[in-house]
């Protein structure tokens, strides 16, 4: 080796000592769990070394599906080996948002499988921030000239005031992380130019507005037919870069003025719910709100705008329904199930409820409230000789990223007196799955488990079912959800999936309850197969606290 590629090669530690004292740094092991930090990286993110290592890559991005998807796309590409770079946006510890430019850099293992991931990150919040600012003074998005988030709000409400007729057309350029990394950085600011062009165009004269990175909202007067030919337009106006042409497609959501909805807050929420909804559809629409689904909105609002006040005055109610324990044929358990019935709402279902509690933060008073409820019941059902545990639903927004669901929840136990035994916790299938990925989260699964507590695997079946998670997280039982039992006795492939799921819960040491029985037919065959418990109105259905004694 020649003197001067030995000089080179002994240069190079010195030179990333120098990096790691102006940079951030960060490095992942291969499932993007954290494993070390540099004090930048502490003193920007506000995270402490006990806090951050174990922490998954995905949760320094935000929990919206753009931050999501942005962090899955950086993960791809260095999974496969290439190095990654560009602007991305973070979350520090109290969940504000920070600005980096960041390279990502992969190590391989010999078998060319990722073994080890480095980050080094420069901290341009200050430089975004500014740029903002500046925008939002100027009503102007930066990169296309179109109107920002900001006058976008004033506009809209401008048109309101006047009882203009109009509708809201939210836009999304279909895949475009996919896009973008297939692009380099210049090509990338190519397309939203080429995009922003084709918008102008096509809507002449109507305010658009850029929204996010590929998000636009487009205020026109026109029929829904015309903003629909806007993707017949797209198709005659292919976007090329480097001589190629773009497989571009977009999906989009009409929401109209006042039809729909009838402020500026109702009609973005309008737009982002029929966007996942058609999503579920497949890409490359532009649809109007359908009347059921302007009519489900409407009715998510008001949940949502009374939901604070039905907490204050107390106006939730906890149902229980009784859990039939087939050996002993006794029941042993019962689930806790919120309620709330309103005046102009009429009944509220868990199922409108909870993930509506999710987004507007107010699952953490719900979900204590129930416990308390629950443990309260428990309790008394002791004094009585009634040996019944109580279970209740969970949500992993309840859990968050410390240890407060544990603390929180022992405390109510202290106050109730309640032994922790008499408790369980019922979580989804996406619960388990996420909690398999954040180490925090299943600590605090395990430090309850230690006390007494079991959880309960609902819904399985339906979701992301793992052999991993099942292995890993502190499952005790799994509750074969109400879908397959519904068809248990009409369709023949059902019946052999249930008594698959059955043998399956067996070998691996569960105990398996179906919900949902509400035949003597379903509940003889579910016997026959071997079920440990089954829950539906066959055995009972939920019942005020005063029915049970």
């Amino acid at each position: 080796m020649s003197s001067a590629n030995t000089t080179t090669l002994n240069e190079l530690p010195q030179i990333m000592d120098s990096l790691i004292q102006f940079l951030m740094v960060t490095r992942t092991d291969s499932e993007g769990l954290i494993t070390y930090t540099n004090n930048n990286f502490l003193v920007a993110s506000d995270w402490t070394p006990k806090r951050i290592l174990g922490k998954s890559f995905w949760q320094m991005f935000p929990e919206d599906k753009e931050g999501q998807t942005r962090a899955d796309a950086i993960w791809d590409r260095i999974s496969c080996g290439k190095s990654w770079f560009g602007k991305v946006e973070k979350l520090s510890r109290n969940g504000e948002p920070y600005y980096v430019k960041m390279v990502a850099i992969p190590m391989m293992n010999d078998a060319g499988s990722l073994e080890s991931a480095t980050f080094l990150e420069l901290d341009i919040t200050e430089d975004v921030e500014l740029q903002e600012k500046l925008q939002q003074i100027a009503f102007i998005d930066f990169e296309t000239g179109l109107m920002s988030r900001h006058k976008l709000e004033a506009v809209t409400n401008e048109y309101i005031n006047e009882n203009r007729h109009f509708s809201f057309v939210y836009i999304t350029i279909d895949h475009y992380y996919t896009l973008k990394d297939l692009q380099s950085n210049e090509s990338e600011s190519v397309l939203i130019q080429e995009f922003t062009n084709r918008l102008k165009r096509y809507f002449q004269g109507d305010p658009i507005a850029r929204m996010g990175v590929s998000q636009f909202v487009v205020l026109t007067g026109f029929g829904d037919w015309f903003v629909q030919g806007f993707l017949e337009f797209l198709k005659e106006q292919p976007i090329y870069l480097d001589n190629h042409s773009l497989p571009l497609s977009v999906s989009g959501s009409i929401v109209r003025f006042p039809e729909d909805q009838q402020s500026y807050t109702q009609l973005i929420k309008a737009s982002m719910a029929a966007i996942s909804n058609h999503a579920d559809q497949g890409s490359g629409k532009i649809a109007s709100l359908s009347a059921d689904s302007h009519k489900d909105l409407n009715r998510r609002f008001i949940i949502d705008k009374k939901l604070l006040t039905a907490l204050d005055h107390q106006n939730l109610q906890v149902f229980y329904q009784p859990q039939l324990d087939i050996a002993t044929n006794k029941v042993q358990v019962y689930e806790a199930l919120v309620r709330w019935e309103d005046e102009d709402l009429g009944y509220v279902n868990p199922d409108e409820l909870i993930p509506i509690a999710e987004e507007n933060g107010l699952i953490h008073a719900i979900g204590a409230y129930v416990i308390e409820e629950a443990a309260n019941l428990a309790m008394e059902l002791m004094k009585n000789d009634q040996d019944i545990s109580i279970s209740v639903n969970t949500s992993v927004r309840e859990f968050g990223d410390s240890s407060q669901m544990k603390e929180k929840l022992m405390g109510i136990l202290k106050d109730t007196k309640c032994p922790p035994e008499k408790i369980q916790l019922e979580i989804t299938e996406k619960f388990a799955f996420q909690a398999e990925q954040e180490q925090s989260i299943a600590r605090q699964m395990k430090a309850l488990k230690d006390t007494g507590i079991q959880f309960i695997l609902d819904d399985f079946g339906t979701g992301y079912a793992s052999f991993r998670y099942m292995q890993h997280l502190p499952i005790s039982k799994v509750k074969i959800d109400k879908v397959f039992v519904n068809s248990l006795l009409t369709m023949p492939k059902t019946k052999q999936l249930v008594e698959g799921m059955i043998l399956f819960g067996k070998t691996m040491g569960f105990y398996v309850i179906a919900e949902g029985v509400e035949t003597k037919e379903q509940f003889d065959l579910l016997k026959e197969m071997g079920v440990d418990a089954v829950q539906g109105y066959y055995i009972g259905a939920p019942m005020k606290r005063d029915e049970i004694y």
